[in-house]
C-alpha cells in the first residue's frame, strides 16, 4: 500500500470536529428569539427574578415601548443577540421555573379542594392526614368548620362554610412553606 492510500484511510476513519453545523447554529439562535420572547411576555415582577444584565434589560423596556411591528422585530432579534453574548442557561433555568409554577399552584389548588370535599363528606382518614400535615391546625376551628359546610350542604344553602375551610387549608399550606 503506498503512503498516499494510508492518509485518506485514516481522514475517513478520523473526522475533525470544526464546530457546529450551520442548521444547529440556526437553531440556537430561534431558540435564544423564543427565548427572549417569552422573557418579553413577562411581568416586571418576574423579570426581576431573573437577575438579568442591565444591558438586557433595558432592550427589553425599549421593546416594550415601540409601537412598530418591524421595529420590534429588530429590537426582538437585538434581546436575542444579547441572549448569544451572556450565559443564557442560568437565565432559561429561572424562565423554567417561573412558567411552571403556575402548574405546581394548580397541582395544590387541586389538592386542597380534593381535601375540603372529602373533610365535608367527613372522611377521618384526610382529617388526620391534614392534621398530621399542619402541625399548627386550630382542630376545633376545623371541626367546625367542616361540621357548618356539612349542614349548608344538607340544606342547599350557599357554600359559605366551604369556602371558608378551604381558605383556611390555603393559608396552613402558605404558613407551611
Amino acid at each position: 500500500m503506498t503512503p498516499e492510500l494510508d492518509k485518506s484511510k485514516m481522514d475517513e476513519d478520523e473526522e475533525i470536529y470544526s464546530g457546529p453545523s450551520k442548521s444547529q447554529v440556526k437553531r440556537d439562535c430561534h431558540h435564544l428569539l423564543d427565548v427572549g420572547d417569552t422573557i418579553l411576555k413577562l411581568s416586571q415582577e418576574d423579570r426581576n427574578t431573573l437577575g438579568l444584565p442591565a444591558q438586557l434589560e433595558e432592550a427589553i423596556a425599549t421593546a416594550h415601548k415601540i409601537k412598530s411591528r418591524s421595529g420590534l422585530k429588530r429590537q426582538r432579534q437585538y434581546i436575542g443577540k444579547l441572549l448569544r453574548s451572556i450565559d443564557s442557561e442560568g437565565i432559561e433555568e429561572q424562565l423554567n421555573k417561573i412558567m411552571h409554577r403556575h402548574d405546581t399552584n394548580t397541582a395544590q389548588f387541586k389538592r386542597l379542594e380534593k381535601w375540603r370535599d372529602q373533610l365535608i363528606d367527613n372522611d377521618k382518614e384526610t382529617l388526620d392526614e391534614v392534621i398530621a400535615r399542619y402541625q399548627d391546625i386550630d382542630r376545633q376551628h376545623i371541626n367546625q368548620l367542616i361540621r357548618i359546610a356539612g349542614q349548608e350542604l344538607k340544606q342547599n344553602k350557599p357554600p359559605a362554610a366551604a369556602r371558608k375551610l378551604f381558605k383556611y387549608l390555603r393559608d396552613l399550606e402558605e404558613n407551611l412553606v
